[in-house]
């Protein structure tokens, strides 16, 4: 195996593709196929099913995947991490973003990266927590922002702040006339909530235990834009950060109020593999996503209580 190989069998892995595959590599497609070919004459076992729809994994193909990402990206991050000791940061970073960070986030690194930082190749990957932690633990992640409390991850974290959540609700509600409501006003309504395992609602959830309530889901969406459509539609409310539903309260398509008695907030971590140093392209990704942050705190754009 070389890493030829092993580059091309994860983007196709990742992709269903060969020719996707072909457009990330930025290689022909029978030259990609020919390495995919010699993997598996050199393992002796078929590693893609091939249909008419694409590529996908064989069980033997599932384990080199698993086996061999994490190995492959800290080849990957050496290469970069020369390149960029004689100049400009350089090289391929993976960033996971929870949702509601990735909302008011996103768009400005991307920004920022694309102006002051063009030998930076970024990535940006969307999902909940437990994944982000999956994916990093994997190697196949370089960076993560997620949720804390940072306790038994097994990662390196550095806590960004505390952001309080608010109560969200369909246009009409009253939410923005009242300005805050309790806890146990929230339980007696119609509430559309991430299911069990999702870091909110398991916030929720204690702060409901210890005020001995009882909290019902009216509906379950593990995806925060399902949550949205559901409220302009009028159908419940939900506990979402003021700062993910900018454009939503502004175009009046959404009301909010705070949660009060108690407040419910919600700790912001950065976090990264314990098991292999940050490139240089990393490391300076990771100064930039703090220093956005910080900025957007100060615009009022994002309340969060930065830490230290």
């Amino acid at each position: 195996m070389d890493l030829k190989q092993l580059r091309t069998f994860r983007a196709v892995a990742e992709l269903g593709s060969l020719s996707k595959a072909a457009d990330r590599l930025r290689a022909a497609q029978p030259a990609l196929s020919r390495h995919i070919k010699l993997l598996e004459h050199e393992l002796r076992v078929e590693l893609f099913i091939r249909n008419g729809r694409g590529m996908l994994l064989t069980s033997a193909g599932q384990i080199l995947l698993d086996r061999t990402t994490g190995l492959v990206r800290q080849i990957e991050q050496v290469r970069d991490d020369i390149q960029s000791a004689s100049g400009k940061p350089s090289g391929r970073v993976i960033l996971g973003l929870v949702p509601t960070v990735s909302a008011v986030l996103s768009g400005r690194l991307a920004r920022r990266i694309i102006t002051d930082l063009p030998d930076i190749s970024l990535r940006i990957v969307e999902s909940y927590g437990g994944h982000l932690v999956e994916w990093l633990h994997r190697g196949e992640m370089d960076l993560a922002i997620t949720y804390g409390p940072a306790n038994d991850l097994h990662l390196s974290v550095h806590s960004i702040g505390h952001e309080d959540l608010a109560v969200v609700g369909p246009p009409g509600s009253g939410l923005a006339r009242k300005k805050q409501v309790e806890l146990e006003w929230l339980v007696k309504q119609r509430l559309i909530l991430p299911s069990v395992s999702h870091g909110l609602r398991a916030l929720l959830e204690k702060a409901v235990a210890r005020k001995k309530l009882t909290l019902n889901a009216m509906i379950e969406a593990d995806s925060y834009r399902a949550q949205i459509a559901l409220m302009e539609e009028g159908l419940g409310y939900t506990l979402l950060p003021a700062s993910a539903i900018r454009a939503e309260l502004a175009a009046k398509r959404l009301e909010m109020a705070a949660l009060v008695n108690p407040p419910v907030s919600r700790e912001i971590i950065l976090a990264s593999p314990i098991a292999r140093p940050s490139s240089i392209a990393t490391s300076t990704i990771s100064s930039l996503i703090v220093a956005e942050i910080e900025q957007l705190a100060k615009e009022g754009l994002w309340k969060i209580r930065m830490a230290g």
